[in-house]
């Protein structure tokens, strides 16, 4: 992994998405960030925005994160957004949308480092796009979590390995050593 061809991607952290369940692990997303935006490196948010009859709400009977305060991303992060590459509003799962799949495409990055919630939804469809686009997905382990809980984070990320390849999935301090410079 080359810093310089890597993206760092934080998917959905929003009050909607922010629980007990899922809140411990901002303060290592906020940490990630900030390490890798003063490194110089690129980093792109997403942000889900539901609808009235969208899929969630027709089949999955869920209506919420239609609208402010639950669609924002959580203010631990405001301040990082201005320096994102993008901030990509979505209506599905994957960060590979139309507009995902242009930024990512104009990037002209190798790997794409996943992190944020849901593990085993929207971190989870991410990493498998860019892994079928050619991209080499990572995901950080202990920078992801579930809504749900900890059960749906496990099962998301068994998941994601068996789709991705287990020596993709790496915590916080492996990515930090490996691939920042020394003096962040």
């Amino acid at each position: 992994m080359n810093f310089a061809k890597t993206a760092l991607v934080v998917i959905d952290v929003q009050n909607g998405f922010a629980n007990e369940c899922s809140r411990h692990i901002i303060p290592a997303v906020v940490n990630l960030v900030e390490r890798w935006q003063q490194a110089g490196g690129d980093t792109i948010f997403t942000r889900y925005l539901n609808y009235p009859g969208s899929p969630y709400e027709r089949l999955l009977h869920w209506s919420r994160l239609q609208m402010s305060p639950e669609t924002d991303i959580v203010d631990e992060l405001v301040p990082y957004l201005d320096k994102a590459r993008v901030v990509i509003d979505k209506p599905i799962y994957t960060l590979f949308t139309d507009e995902g799949v242009q930024v990512v495409r104009e990037g002209e990055w190798t790997d794409l480092v996943f992190c944020g919630i849901a593990t085993e939804s929207c971190v989870l469809k991410s990493a498998v796009d860019a892994f079928e686009l050619g991209y080499t997905p990572w995901v950080v382990r202990d920078a992801s979590a579930s809504h749900d809980g900890r059960a749906s984070h496990e099962a998301g990320l068994l998941v994601t390995g068996r789709f991705i390849g287990y020596g993709q999935l790496i915590d916080a301090a492996t990515l930090v050593a490996k691939l920042l410079p020394e003096s962040i």
